[in-house]
C-alpha cells in the first residue's frame, strides 16, 4: 500500500512538472510577443531566455526522475537509463541551467547580443537531441503496463491511445523546432547585433514546443495512473 501510494505521488509530481513546463512555455510566448511588438526587446529576450531555461530545467529533472521510477513486475527497475535517452535528458537539464545563467548575464547587459543567440542555439540542440525522449518514456511505461495484470485495465485504453498519438507527434515537432532554433541562433550571431528579431522568433518556436512537450509528458504519465 505504501509503495503504491509513493508511486502515485511520484506520478502526480511528474504530471505537475509537465504542467509547469507548459506554463513556462506560455510565459515565454507572451514575453516574445511583447518583444516583437516593440516593448523593450532586449529585456524581453533576456527574461524569456531565463523563463525557458527554468522550464527546460524542470522538464529534464522530471523526465529523468520518471525514467528511474519505471518499475517492471517483480520490482525490477530499468537498469540502463542511457539506452532509453538518459544522456540526452541530462543534456536538457544542463542546458536549462546554462540558459538561466546566460539569460541573467544578458539581463545585466553583459554581451547580450552574443549570449542570447548562444542560449538559443543551446536550447535548440537540447530539444533536437531529446526529441524522442517522451516517446521512449511512453514505450517504456507501456511495456511495464503490459507485463502487469490489472483489473479494469481496459478503462485506460483510450487515454493510452491519446498519449501515444501525442508522444509520437510531439517528437517530430520538437526535432523541427530544435533545428529551426539552431539555424536562427546562428543567423542571429552572424547578423546585425542590434536586430533581435531572429532571437525572438527562435524563442517563440521554442516556447510553443515546450508547451506541447509539457502537455504530452503530463498526458503520458496520467494515462498510466491507476485509480
Amino acid at each position: 500500500m505504501s509503495i503504491t501510494r509513493d508511486i502515485a505521488s511520484h506520478d502526480n509530481a511528474v504530471a505537475y512538472g509537465g504542467l509547469i513546463d507548459a506554463i513556462g512555455g506560455v510565459a515565454t510566448i507572451v514575453l516574445v510577443i511583447c518583444g516583437l511588438v516593440g516593448i523593450a526587446p532586449p529585456m524581453m529576450v533576456a527574461i524569456a531566455t531565463i523563463v525557458f531555461g527554468v522550464a527546460l530545467l524542470i522538464q529534464g529533472g522530471a523526465m529523468l526522475s520518471e525514467y528511474t521510477q519505471v518499475v517492471f513486475p517483480g520490482g525490477v527497475r530499468t537498469s540502463s537509463i542511457e539506452q532509453m535517452g538518459g544522456n540526452s535528458l541530462a543534456l536538457v537539464f544542463l542546458v536549462g541551467a546554462g540558459g538561466i545563467v546566460l539569460g541573467v548575464l544578458s539581463l545585466l547587459g553583459i554581451s547580450a547580443t552574443v549570449l542570447s543567440p548562444v542560449a538559443v542555439i543551446g536550447f535548440g540542440t537540447a530539444l533536437l537531441l531529446s526529441s524522442n525522449a517522451v516517446w521512449r518514456l511512453y514505450v517504456l511505461r507501456r511495456a511495464s503496463a503490459q507485463m502487469e495484470t490489472t483489473v479494469g485495465q481496459s478503462q485506460h485504453v483510450g487515454a493510452e491511445m491519446l498519449a501515444s498519438e501525442m508522444a509520437s507527434g510531439s517528437a517530430g515537432i520538437q526535432a523541427l523546432a530544435g533545428l529551426a532554433a539552431i539555424v536562427l541562433g546562428i543567423l542571429a550571431l552572424a547578423g546585425s547585433p542590434a536586430d533581435l528579431t531572429l532571437n525572438l522568433v527562435a524563442l517563440l518556436a521554442l516556447g510553443s514546443t515546450i508547451v506541447l512537450t509539457g502537455s504530452t509528458l503530463s498526458a503520458t504519465v496520467l494515462s498510466f495512473m491507476r485509480t
